[in-house]
């Protein structure tokens, strides 16, 4: 896809006499030539220095000051809730195409960006908007799940859709939806009617391209009825296993499923299993490939106040002093993909060799936001939101913390759906969390906090537990085991292990 030397990738290490050290895209290059390409794609790092946070803003909607389409919006959201969440149901995209079929296909009114993987789609799905809208695209976003409002998973212009467009989208699109509900075995399910909700918005708006998200997967997912000309595939992990399988090259499997004739795909750093399925279905399809740590990645990166200073190699070459206004290794690797992403979409490494316009790169970059994630909300003591939900978030999550925060003492708060792996969330934060307090949030798939501390005392120990089936006594006690430390001691509290959680958390803590 470029013209890029053989495979590189940045080392990764944390010396503190290496942390000045910023070296070219070449270099990396030269020094991994004799390795295996797939292990220089797995084992790609960043370098990494300390500085401390900024408090972040977010973009999430508060509830209508109108009570009028409040009330509206709460009937529709009850409407959508009556209906079966994906698990509930066989995987299959015959509702959904039947849905667009009689819509009109509004899927095929605009070019899209399909992405997929285990963590990471939403941020970098929001920087892939960030960029297209700085080149004066009109954007249309759709991601999942939501933070405190379901109006944030359908965006359009980079901002959320309003309560009254929302509702008018779903009114537009109701009768159809129950056209459909007497033609099939099931009825729609809440994601497939809201997937229909923003393909059909996107087409009305009209949008000039539209960022989608999955839900789950990727072959069987409600979302891949589009034909995206750029299929983008975060890092694959272990996640949702009894669904899409129990290796990553088995969850690989069903996530290439994205990948359409002749489209480009835009890989990060995978596990050689998954890394291996991804280039074989790119092959099938005659799809060209970009992937982290070879075509494209983070040369270098600082830690700076309120996020990170970064330089990073795309398709059409080295973009330097870029500032993402996010913390952690994991949202630099998620902006090299989001860039090589949008460089494809235009073009740049096929039809066109020079890179992006670097001005405008980097005021989109620094736009960015992503609530929710390594999110600041209040100060005295710190308080960060994370929406970790899976060992491998959690991972990332930790090790961000460590490098941005002087934290002398951190509390956890953890709140966690029954159908992840617990455990090894759980033992992912252990060696940063001086004390845990275990709750659970208000989904009928929160794991319940006696369950929850069962497991955390096996991986704490009795003595770090502190149990609290209420989220708001939870927050409140773990901010007085943070204060113990004293005003300028540098106590905090890190809440994690669910988007509702976090959501929840957002709501109790003030921030609308």
């Amino acid at each position: 896809m470029s013209d890029l030397p053989p495979p590189g990738s940045p080392s990764d290490h944390n010396d503190p006499d290496d942390l000045d050290t910023h070296d070219s895209f070449e270099g990396i290059v030269e020094n991994e030539t004799e390795r295996d390409p797939d292990l220089a794609v797995i084992e790609a790092g960043s370098r990494t220095l300390r500085a401390q946070s900024a408090p972040q803003q977010a973009d999430v909607p508060a509830r209508p000051e109108d009570p009028e389409v409040d009330r509206a919006l709460r009937e529709v959201e009850t409407e959508l809730a009556s209906r079966w969440g994906e698990t509930k149901i066989d995987p299959s995209v015959t509702r959904i195409q039947a849905l667009m079929d009689v819509l009109g296909d509004p899927q095929r009114a605009y070019p899209s960006v399909h992405l997929t993987g285990t963590n990471g789609k939403t941020s970098t799905a929001r920087m892939i908007e960030a960029l297209l809208g700085a080149f004066e695209l009109r954007t249309g976003r759709y991601t999942s799940p939501h933070v405190q409002s379901i109006t944030e998973r359908i965006s359009l212009d980079g901002a959320p859709m309003s309560a009254e467009r929302f509702i008018e989208t779903y009114q537009d699109i109701k009768p159809y939806v129950e056209l459909i509900d007497a033609q099939e075995d099931f009825r729609l399910s809440f994601f497939e009617v809201l997937t229909g909700m923003a393909y059909a918005a996107f087409a009305d708006a009209p949008v000039d391209v539209a960022v989608v998200e999955v839900g789950m997967g990727g072959t069987w997912d409600a979302t891949n009825v589009i034909d995206a000309d750029v299929a983008v595939v975060t890092p694959i992990d272990l996640d949702h296993t009894d669904r899409l399988g129990s290796t990553p090259g088995e969850i690989a499997t069903e996530k290439s499923g994205v990948i359409k004739q002749d489209a480009t795909v835009i890989l990060a750093q995978q596990p050689v299993d998954a890394a291996q399925v991804l280039l074989k279905k790119a092959v099938e399809v005659n799809a060209t490939v970009a992937r982290e740590g070879l075509e494209f990645g983070v040369v270098s990166r600082q830690v700076a106040v309120g996020g990170q200073l970064m330089n990073l190699r795309g398709l059409g070459g080295e973009y330097e002093g870029i500032f993402l206004p996010l913390h952690g290794a994991h949202q630099a690797h998620n902006a090299a993909v989001a860039l090589a992403a949008v460089e494809a979409f235009f073009g740049v490494g096929a039809q066109r060799a020079e890179p992006l316009d670097v001005d405008t790169v980097r005021k989109a970059f620094a736009s960015v936001i992503s609530p929710g994630r390594l999110e600041v909300i209040r100060k005295s003591p710190t308080v960060v939101l994370d929406a970790a939900h899976n060992p491998a978030g959690a991972r990332a999550t930790a090790e961000a913390i460590s490098e941005v925060f002087d934290f002398s003492r951190l509390i956890g708060v953890v709140g966690a759906s029954g159908d992840k792996d617990v455990r090894g969330l759980l033992e992912a934060f252990e060696p940063i969390f001086a004390e845990i307090v275990v709750t659970q949030n208000s989904s009928h798939r929160s794991m319940d906090a006696d369950a929850l501390a069962a497991v955390a005392v096996e991986v704490f120990g009795d003595e770090r537990v502190q149990v609290e089936p209420r989220l708001d006594d939870a927050l409140e006690a773990a901010i007085t085991l943070a204060e113990e430390e004293g005003e300028y001691a540098g106590g905090g509290v890190l809440i994690t292990g669910s988007v509702i959680t976090v959501g929840e958390a957002r709501l109790l803590l003030g921030r609308r």
